[in-house]
């Protein structure tokens, strides 16, 4: 085995867990692929013999990578938001990749990662490197380049954001989100009994146009037909989680753990009363998302 082939399989010993917190800072497996075959690239330019550790290293390249990449990124979207040149939310789920909806399932919520992607870069990577990993702040503060106080606050205010703030009392929180579970374990299944136990007999559903296949309603009337269209849509439950949105329970619906849907719920005597499907940009850019506790 010559030197190089030692290395790779040094780095292959590394590489899951590159992939894991590449992952959970940039919240897809392609982007996170990247950081890491670029952390194996820059790891060939180094004499790797003189670094002490190995693990620390890598992960503090992949780290700086994915810095780069939330920072390009976000320039990116800032360019599309001055354009007005946003793409339209998709109507089906039929692009969703199994790989990375495994490694999510292992990882963490899909609520999780659309609120980590409400961050600042430099939140979210003190936030993921202290929180999900227990990197000591004062090894995090030279990667996004502020002083470890600073550090700890980035990790502080992003802990806020991610948490939320409830406008409703914790029991009425409670008993919400038993409601609204209830609601998406029966949608996800079908089960059009279950969807309708949960259902006040006068409910409203009102739905975005993109939200929607061609040619449904944006407003329906009534349990049943309310509940036969929850039914219909059972794919896209698949990829929806409860949420903090604006402070009460709500569902995300995020395939990959990329928002495409918001779900709005008011709730009666444990009965949905009405539920809205939000799928414009602007109006989802507006939704404060936080991950229930």
């Amino acid at each position: 085995m010559d030197e190089r082939d030692g290395l790779a399989e040094r780095f292959e010993g590394h590489r899951e867990q590159l992939r894991t917190v590449a992952h959970r800072m940039l919240g897809s497996l392609s982007e996170a692929e990247d950081a890491v075959q670029e952390t194996w690239l820059r790891l060939e330019r180094v004499d790797a013999d003189q670094v002490e550790n190995l693990g620390g290293w890598l992960r503090t390249v992949v780290t700086r990578i994915c810095l780069d990449m939330l920072r390009s990124r976000r320039s990116r979207r800032e360019d599309l938001a001055e354009q007005q040149e946003f793409d339209q939310v998709p109507v089906t789920t039929r692009g969703s990749h199994p790989e990375e909806e495994a490694l999510l399932a292992d990882s963490v919520s899909r609520a999780l990662l659309v609120v980590l992607d409400t961050l600042e870069p430099g939140e979210r990577i003190a936030f993921v490197l202290h929180d999900m990993f227990a990197v000591p702040f004062d090894q995090i503060a030279p990667i996004v380049e502020r002083t470890t106080d600073a550090t700890k606050k980035l990790a502080s205010r992003a802990r806020r954001k991610v948490r939320g703030t409830p406008v409703v009392p914790a029991a009425e929180l409670a008993r919400n989100r038993r409601v609204v579970t209830a609601f998406l374990t029966a949608a996800r299944a079908g089960d059009l009994p279950g969807i309708l136990d949960v259902l006040a007999p006068d409910v409203v559903r009102r739905a975005d146009p993109a939200a929607l296949p061609p040619g449904v309603a944006a407003v329906v009337r009534g349990a049943r037909a309310v509940a036969e269209g929850t039914a219909a849509l059972a794919r896209r439950s698949q990829f929806a989680e409860p949420a903090l949105v604006d402070g009460a329970v709500g569902v995300v619906v995020a395939p990959r753990g990329r928002l495409l849907f918001v779900l709005t719920f008011a709730i009666e005597d444990d009965r949905i009363t009405e539920y809205e499907v939000i799928a414009d940009p602007d109006r989802l850019r507006r939704l404060d998302l936080a991950v229930l506790s």
